[in-house]
């Protein structure tokens, strides 16, 4: 029988009992210059962004694209169309339902900035919410590296943000961070 006290001598983290709540306190090193992580490409934005944001994918330890927000994904058509799963219950800081559109809007604003995201509206006949968890790339051609854009590290990210944020012109700034990411 391994005991609580024994986790730590086997290179386990003993179990959270009842923490009092704690403040993470980020210093960057510059000051952020806006909080769009779309319209400004800086990495301290950037470095922001991924603390309020969120993103359908995002990649592992070995650099392999895995389901962040997405549940997952399905490939038809030869590769034509695919279509994201939205994980269920997820919510913004605002308490407002992340959703498909949301998603639908964010991405649109982002390929406008975006080489791989240019790269992929040429290729895009169509980009729709099918329901409030689902939404769909229809392509021209296929483009296997789709998924793997969705996890892009490089300036700017393919974060989510609300609809009514991300209808913001790509060249224009919003002025507020709402995001559905680990912190407010």
């Amino acid at each position: 029988m391994i005991t609580r006290r024994a986790l730590p001598a086997l290179g386990f983290a003993a179990p959270a009992v009842a923490q009092a709540p704690r403040v993470l306190r980020f210093i960057p090193q510059a000051d952020l210059g806006g909080l769009d992580p779309i319209a400004i490409s800086s990495n301290v934005i950037r470095n922001h962004a991924f603390m309020v944001y969120d993103t359908l994918y995002g990649l592992d330890a070995g650099y392999v694209a895995r389901p962040q927000m997405a549940a997952g994904h399905v490939v038809e058509d030869d590769g034509r169309t695919v279509i994201i799963t939205l994980r269920p219950g997820l919510k913004f800081h605002d308490g407002e339902r992340v959703t498909a559109n949301d998603c639908v809007v964010s991405l649109q604003r982002w390929m406008r900035r975006s080489a791989m995201g240019q790269a992929i509206a040429v290729r895009l006949d169509e980009l729709v919410a099918l329901d409030d968890l689902r939404l769909r790339f229809r392509l021209k051609r296929p483009f296997p590296l789709l998924i793997d854009a969705l996890a892009l590290t490089a300036n700017p990210q393919p974060f989510i943000m609300p609809a009514r944020l991300a209808q913001t012109d790509a060249f224009t700034q919003i002025r507020e961070a709402t995001g559905s990411g680990p912190f407010r």
